[in-house]
């Protein structure tokens, strides 16, 4: 009984241990106040480049300062000749040994935001991958750049040492991205040389809603995006990127609750551009190329990527005539069918119907291009029944006494339990040999 005593108590210490380091690490990690920027938005850099940092907060917090660890040593981004200010941290001329290490944003109470992970090297080659973590099901880009070469030149690409695939464009594209295609990659040129690793990170899932559910809005035309957590998962906002400047969706004037934005009147310079849910992680959904015209003549295509197999239907819609004119669609700029009601039907689509689309109406005009993306079939599939990408890690930081400690508090339990049912069975065995020998002695 003492030795049972012992081992609960023992189990007890390890769990409230185990909990104290699981709130102070992984979730301080996953509900990050702040977000860090890097721009150019790439993990990879050349020797002498400028780059730039910027903390942006996400929940009405302020304090925040660009960290960063190089050669194991903590300290402010900035040094003298550099300049800073603290929420922000430019780095004009960067170099391999000094400026290679992790960056992050931290306040005043020790919260951190997302860490990146940027390389600079003094090669001539470089690997553009994304910098934040990308969504589970999306397509993601990897291009194989040099300093002073064009970007078309062939290059061999590469996932934890393994050459994956090789492009005569310089870059490659994974469809449908999971879990499994988390790693290390890095890619080469022949005659120009190898780039560094750098870590692809696939995050959690969400889709971005649209409503009016499409691509193009007519000028003045209403709009509301709004992000739709998946697995149960929170935090997401919506963000969007407006002639090269990212920010959350509602400026001044326009409504926006974090995961909702309403722009009450959608406006073809200050509306047009990307659109995407992002948490607290970095993480982004698919993102979306929202077109705002002035023109009279719009094309409604699905907003998000639709399943091969499918069927989808086109339609050109006018601002104020009726919407079954007759119109005639084009992809990638041939015309490729018309319509007298205005629609027109793609049957069992597929990966090859992926393009630009736009359609005209005679008499008036065309409308502006916008992508129709098909995903796989199967997609998310091994997302949905992952059951152990549900559950939390421990933060990276987290003491690796502490896994020493669970695992030697295990086993001393686990050697003392069997020790304890040897010794009640020996026991058992002593009492019936005495009586036993008490009865022979009668």
């Amino acid at each position: 009984m003492e030795v049972t005593a012992v081992c609960l108590t023992l189990v007890m210490n390890v769990l409230m241990l185990l909990l104290a380091q699981v709130h102070r690490g992984y979730f301080a990690q996953n509900s990050n106040p702040a977000l860090l920027r890097v721009f150019p938005d790439r993990l990879q850099h050349f020797e002498y480049e400028e780059v730039s940092f910027s903390c942006e907060e996400l929940d009405g917090s302020s304090g925040w300062r660009v960290m960063r660890m190089t050669n194991r040593i903590v300290k402010l981004c900035a040094p003298d000749w550099e300049t800073s200010n603290e929420a922000s941290c430019s780095i004009e001329t960067a170099y391999p040994v000094v400026d290679s290490g992790k960056y992050w944003c931290e306040n005043e109470k020790g919260q951190r935001s997302n860490a990146v992970s940027i390389t600079v090297t003094a090669g001539s080659v470089i690997l553009e991958s994304p910098v934040l973590p990308v969504m589970e099901g999306s397509d993601v880009t990897l291009r194989c750049k040099t300093k002073t070469t064009p970007s078309s030149l062939t290059a061999d690409f590469y996932k934890d040492g393994f050459l994956i695939r090789n492009s005569s464009t310089g870059e490659m594209t994974i469809h449908s991205i999971s879990k499994s295609d988390e790693g290390f990659y890095k890619c080469s040129i022949s005659d120009s040389g190898e780039s560094p690793e750098s870590w692809l990170d696939v995050g959690d899932a969400a889709f971005l809603s649209v409503n009016p559910n499409r691509l193009q809005l007519f000028e003045y035309e209403p709009a509301s995006f709004n992000c739709v957590g998946l697995g149960g998962s929170s935090g997401w906002r919506v963000i969007r990127e407006i002639n090269k400047t990212i920010k959350k969706c509602a400026p001044e004037g326009e409504l926006s609750s974090g995961a909702s934005c309403t722009v009450e009147n959608a406006y073809t310079a200050a509306d047009s551009g990307k659109y995407w849910c992002e948490n607290e992680k970095g993480t982004r959904s698919f993102t979306v190329n929202i077109t705002v015209t002035g023109g009279s003549v719009i094309l409604e295509s699905p907003v998000l990527p639709v399943m091969e197999g499918s069927d989808v239907t086109l339609r050109c819609k006018t601002k104020m005539t009726p919407s079954n004119l007759t119109a005639d669609f084009y992809k990638d700029g041939f015309h490729f069918g018309n319509g007298s009601t205005g629609e027109t039907t793609i049957h069992s689509v597929s990966k090859s119907d992926e393009g630009f689309y736009k359609c005209s109406i005679s008499e008036t005009e065309e409308s502006p291009e916008s992508w129709l993306a098909v995903r796989g079939r199967y997609q998310n599939v091994s997302a949905q029944w992952n059951f152990a990408s549900s559950v939390p890690a421990l933060h990276e930081d987290t003491d690796s006494s502490v896994h020493v400690f669970v695992i030697r508090t295990a086993a001393t339990c686990l050697l003392m339990a069997v020790l304890l049912v040897i010794g009640l069975l020996h026991c058992g065995k002593c009492r019936a040999r005495s009586h036993t020998s008490g009865q022979a002695a009668l």
